[in-house]
């Protein structure tokens, strides 16, 4: 697993592993390349290649992959990964634009509101503001 690091300003700090703590997420993918242009040109994230049925992620404040070994199968598993945005109509454009699916239009919540989407392997995720 990738080490976690956390900025003040420009400067990048090492955070260790923590113990019991989410430290990685995994989603499953079946393309590679419409994945990293989407998270690239959605959220800005950076990738590395390990070959052509891996990649990971940095830049979510968390880190995490992109897993296309084997048979990759997307289904809806209950975990719901939520994203932040500072402004929720633009991260909705920027994710139509991209390719994205909305699956789940802007709705209002206790101290927000989100819209969800499909990513282009079918992976559901949601983005959230306050």
């Amino acid at each position: 697993m990738l080490a976690n690091y956390f900025r003040i300003g420009k400067e990048e700090k090492f955070m260790g592993n923590i113990n019991n703590s989410i430290n990685y997420i995994e989603l499953p993918m079946v393309k590679n390349d419409e994945t990293k242009k989407f998270y690239n040109q959605v959220f800005g994230w950076e990738f590395a290649d390990w070959g052509p049925d891996y990649i990971s992620f940095s830049g979510a404040n968390i880190d995490g992959g992109f897993n296309g070994v084997g048979d990759a199968e997307v289904s809806n598993s209950g975990v719901l990964v939520v994203l932040y945005a500072n402004d929720l109509d633009q991260k909705l454009e920027e994710v139509k634009s991209a390719g994205g699916e909305i699956s789940k239009p802007v709705f209002e919540f206790p101290g927000g509101k989100r819209f969800h989407f499909r990513d282009p392997n079918g992976n559901e995720l949601a983005v959230w503001s306050e």
